[in-house]
């Protein structure tokens, strides 16, 4: 029988105070070891939230593409994909976000939370070229609140074990996930094909 939780009273009353260091880690801005992670991060995902509600966007690049212009300003380029926009367009919306850092080999994660200004300034974005091509936009995030996640939900996921990856053939291709989604009007194989030749070229 389902016994759903519905007031702040009775969630508290079942998991109790919280561990006075998870309190502790939580800061308004960056400690050097929390710059550190940053630097060091090839990836991160970043949560938005809109009109038509909530959205959650890996963004990824070189370690260090995240770049921290000081302990409360992060500037990060929007680098070249489908134009679906979305965390663009929940930012305009709503400037709130949320950011979940990763680094391989890591079990530790880094959440920050704050406010995205979508900078679209031509010295800025050239700034972050590679191979001679910007972005079209930066995000400049102002960090609100910055700490550590334990190291619990990436030891049970085994996440960076090699023995517990997946050959990418075991599980459905990406033309086949778009037939799949579109009824057959867009995918198949020959965008698997298509794709494998495309994404390389167009990183940037």
């Amino acid at each position: 029988m389902s016994r759903p939780i519905t007031d702040l009273a009775a969630l508290e009353a079942l998991y109790g105070e919280p561990v006075a260091a998870s309190i502790a880690k939580e800061v308004p801005a960056l400690t050097p070891g929390y710059r550190a992670l940053i630097e060091a991060s090839p990836f991160f995902v970043l949560a938005t939230s809109g009109p038509g509600g909530l959205d959650a966007s890996p963004r990824g690049d070189e370690p260090g593409f995240v770049r921290v212009a000081d302990d409360r300003t992060l500037l990060i380029p929007d680098r070249r994909g489908n134009n679906r926009i979305d965390s663009l367009r929940n930012i305009l919306a709503d400037p709130r976000v949320g950011l979940l850092f990763l680094v391989p080999g890591l079990n530790e994660t880094l959440r920050i939370n704050g406010r995205a200004v979508i900078d679209t300034d031509q010295v800025l974005c050239e700034s972050f070229a590679v191979d001679g091509k910007a972005p079209k936009s930066v995000l400049v995030v102002t960090i609100e609140t910055v700490f550590f996640q334990c190291s619990r939900a990436l030891l049970r996921s085994h996440l960076w074990d090699p023995a517990v990856q997946l050959p990418r053939a075991s599980l459905p291709s990406v033309g086949s996930l778009l037939a799949e989604a579109s009824a057959g009007r867009e995918g198949g194989d020959a965008y698997d094909r298509s794709l494998a030749e495309r994404i390389p070229k167009t990183l940037y």
